[in-house]
């Protein structure tokens, strides 16, 4: 966790960044005179547009961040009108979950519009705010936004220099077989019955049950990545409440040590939520304790109620997803790895083709969907190698299935070197032998026979390609050692056979 490669050290500076740009939108803030709620409710969109706005391009991000306003406003407008509603409220609420979560059908900018409408309805409850602060809390806002724009786009641009890494397509599907319209629909019946049993247990902090539920869904497709997230919010709040009781509660809501404090988790948690759920938990867990401080209501008995909602919410997420409409690991995993091996198929297809004169055949993009695609199967592979998964055997296959299929990206990586050396040449076995990768590729992703691959004459060439030929061939080797953890023992497969 410590000693994690920071490449370009991208995580330092969107970590000091998000601090410049939240700073600067509650300074303002507090030098207009707003109060206190006004102040932190625009900190918080600060936050939530610095860290959940994630287009691929500078310009989508900005156009996103235009936009987050028409999702924000309406809502914070609602929430603050039905406060003293409560089955108006509820059922308000519930509706934001719904259409939050469906949202994420459209990509990141459905997936930022969607959490920050939900936050708005939160924030709201967090800080009880009133009616009559309806204005006083759009202009915080709207400040807040163009704060973190300002600072984003124009103080400091990360994104042009260094292009936020693009995302794989999502997986095919129409319908309840669409995964954002399950986890919908999950989401909403979990937050539901979290928000019934929060208020059992307090009329007044009971949507952190339901924030607890919403973040366990999100970036999660899976009951297995659903149910490790699950653990890791609570493990993460645990550890932040016991640093809080050390570090929050002697303050006393003091001014600027809590400031202080405030901006290091902010460091934190957008430092360590590329690395560490766990860790960001435990760092947006001591920020709320310190924001409860400066709103004068932090004691041990608030702390212990946090962890009791948090544990209220991840067990209504884990029924969830265990219960309503799954979305199995298995099924996940079998669409991730099938993509990842198809890329590995494309981009050998291609440099063959490239190494064969085709100057058209480009494998570059085929190799770049390889690594996004690897990514995702790291992702959905979680579950099952997870230090407290119970099956030993399933673990040990996932383990040696992201093994493998790392060595096959540096293969392919290598062979698309090659193939872009102008100089580099061709010959018979090395169509014979990207027809075995291809013939090896379907075997593992269709039910069917294999096909056998052609008879090739070899030709006599002056200048073999050793190089080509080598990777390959041990791209060969390495679909042929991935047979047997990916469709063996039967009944417990990663992928289908």
């Amino acid at each position: 966790m410590f000693v994690a490669p920071d490449p370009g050290l991208l995580r330092l500076r969107t970590g000091l960044r998000a601090v410049l740009g939240i700073a600067l939108a509650v300074t303002v803030a507090e030098l207009a005179g707003f109060s206190l709620t006004a102040s932190i409710t625009g900190g918080l969109a600060a936050l939530l547009a610095l860290f959940t706005v994630t287009d691929a391009t500078v310009r989508g991000q900005a156009v996103t961040t235009l936009l987050l306003p028409l999702a924000g406003f309406p809502v914070l407008a609602l929430a603050t009108l039905l406060h003293d509603h409560t089955l108006l409220r509820d059922t308000s609420f519930l509706l934001v979950v719904l259409a939050g979560v469906y949202a994420r059908r459209w990509g990141p900018r459905g997936h930022a519009l969607g959490i920050f409408a939900f936050m708005n309805f939160f924030s709201t409850q967090f800080l009880h705010a009133l009616p009559a602060q309806l204005p006083e809390l759009y202009a915080a806002v709207g400040i807040a936004l163009a704060a973190a724009g300002a600072v984003r786009f124009a103080l400091w641009p990360i994104e042009r220099r260094t292009p936020p890494p693009a995302a794989p397509a999502p997986l095919p599907g129409t319908g309840l077989a669409r995964i954002t319209t399950r986890q919908a629909i999950q989401a909403t019946a979990a937050c539901a019955v979290a928000l019934g049993i929060g208020q059992v247990l307090s009329e007044d902090r009971w949507y952190w049950a339901v924030g607890t539920t919403w973040w366990i869904f999100v970036n999660t497709v899976s009951r297995g990545e659903t149910l490790v997230r699950g653990f890791r919010r609570f493990l993460g709040t645990l550890l932040g409440i016991a640093v809080g009781m050390v570090v929050a509660l002697p303050l006393h809501g003091a001014p600027l040590p809590t400031a202080l404090l405030v901006a290091v988790c902010v460091f934190g948690i957008f430092y360590t939520a590329p690395l560490s759920y766990s860790w960001m938990m435990l760092a947006v867990t001591v920020m709320a304790g310190l924001l409860y401080g400066l709103l004068g209501v932090l004691d041990t008995a608030l702390l212990v109620l946090r962890l009791e909602e948090t544990v209220v919410g991840a067990v209504c997420a884990a029924l969830a997803v265990l219960l309503i409409l799954p979305v199995t690991t298995h099924a996940i995993n079998d669409a991730w790895i099938q993509r990842a091996l198809r890329a590995v198929h494309a981009a050998t297809a291609a440099s063959e083709r490239r190494l064969a004169g085709d100057e058209a055949a480009d494998p570059s993009p085929h190799v770049a969907e390889l690594d996004l695609v690897l990514g995702r199967v790291r992702l959905s592979l979680a579950p099952l190698v997870h230090p407290l998964s119970p099956f030993r055997g399933r673990k040990a296959r996932a383990r040696k299935v992201l093994a493998l299929l790392d060595e096959c990206a540096a293969e392919v990586r290598g062979l698309a070197a090659v193939a872009a050396d102008p100089d580099a040449s061709h010959d018979a076995r090395l169509a014979a032998a990207c027809w075995r990768v291809e013939t090896a590729v379907e075997g593992l992703t269709s039910p069917g026979p294999a096909r056998p691959a052609p008879a090739v004459e070899p030709e006599p060439v002056a200048d073999p390609a050793p190089a080509a030929l080598g990777h390959v061939s041990g791209l060969e080797r390495l679909l042929a050692a991935l047979d047997e953890p990916l469709r063996t023992p039967p009944g417990s497969l990663l992928v289908r056979s």
